[in-house]
């Protein structure tokens, strides 16, 4: 990463930890990234520059863990993730079952706090109503 990516993405991050710090208490990892939990789902944004003027946030939302691996909980979380305006809904299967994770990448450069952190929030409740509807259908199974 040559300095000019590290100030890029530095300033970036220290714009997303401010406005995210409106609504949550952020954690700043030692990599750089910032980790917060809006209500139960477990969040963290990082950045990276893509190219020259095209620095991106990723956020990864944790929606879930352990869901049972059942057919029709997976099929509503795949219904559920072509329904989302922000973020891509990930199910992956595993010895203790499903795990979801909603993720959103978008080139960030030139936004102010309020209006990201207006981003980041819409993102976040999404993760969180996700959640509340997944764990929801998996425990009335």
């Amino acid at each position: 990463m040559t300095e000019q990516e590290a100030l890029s993405t530095g300033d970036l991050l220290t714009k997303a930890r401010k406005a995210l710090e409106t609504f949550h208490d952020v954690h700043v990892d030692d990599d750089g990234a910032l980790t917060f939990r809006h209500v139960d789902v477990p969040c963290a944004v990082q950045a990276m520059q893509l190219a020259e003027g095209l620095t991106v946030l990723s956020l990864t939302c944790v929606v879930a863990w352990d869901l049972p691996d059942d057919k029709h909980l997976a099929s509503s979380a795949a219904e559920r993730a072509g329904q989302g305006l922000f973020g891509t809904l990930g199910v992956v299967h595993t010895e203790r079952g499903m795990d979801v994770t909603l993720r959103y990448a978008f080139p960030a450069d030139g936004l102010g706090e309020s209006p990201l952190g207006t981003l980041l929030m819409l993102v976040v409740s999404t993760a969180s109503q996700l959640r509340s509807e997944l764990i929801g259908e998996a425990k009335a199974e």
